[in-house]
């Protein structure tokens, strides 16, 4: 399995203005064109008011969705963090918006991260550190492999 880290910071808000016939600006194509390329994602999000953040929302329901369909048949996971639920709302909310966009999420494992509660999760640069967390993210990427091989008849 390999992976690719997809960089959203770059992507402009929704503004119609900049879909000229057909095409986008190069951020948005260059992000398309990779989410087209692959096999399936797995979105990473914090918990933000019960949702998911805007940037990832605009990247999503905006961009990614814009003829043709980047998401279309494609395989996902997410993964979460935040307070108490760990993110529970924002992954309801996440795949609420998949419906429309034909995305085709794992059910199980969930992977919801108290990141605030004692043991550490994270060290001061941001890495995973936390042995349970990093046990439950490979059986999160083992069932999103899996998933991912039999929705395309594999």
């Amino acid at each position: 399995m390999q992976i690719e880290h997809i960089e959203i910071e770059q992507l402009p808000m929704l503004n119609t203005d900049l879909e000229g016939h057909g095409t986008f600006p190069p951020a948005v194509e260059t992000f398309c064109q990779k989410i087209k390329e692959a096999d399936c994602v797995m979105f990473a999000s914090p918990e933000y008011n019960f949702s998911l953040a805007a940037p990832l929302k605009n990247a999503i329901d905006h961009w990614g969705s814009r003829p043709p369909n980047a998401w279309a048949d494609k395989a996902a996971a997410i993964i979460s963090t935040g307070g108490n639920g760990g993110g529970e709302r924002a992954q309801y909310h996440l795949r609420q918006v998949g419906v429309f966009l034909d995305l085709h999420f794992i059910n199980k494992p969930l992977f919801c991260l108290s990141a605030f509660e004692p043991p550490a999760k994270f060290d001061k640069d941001g890495n995973l550190i936390n042995a349970e967390a990093k046990e439950k993210l490979k059986e999160v990427l083992l069932a999103l492999h899996s998933f991912t091989l039999r929705l395309r008849g594999k």
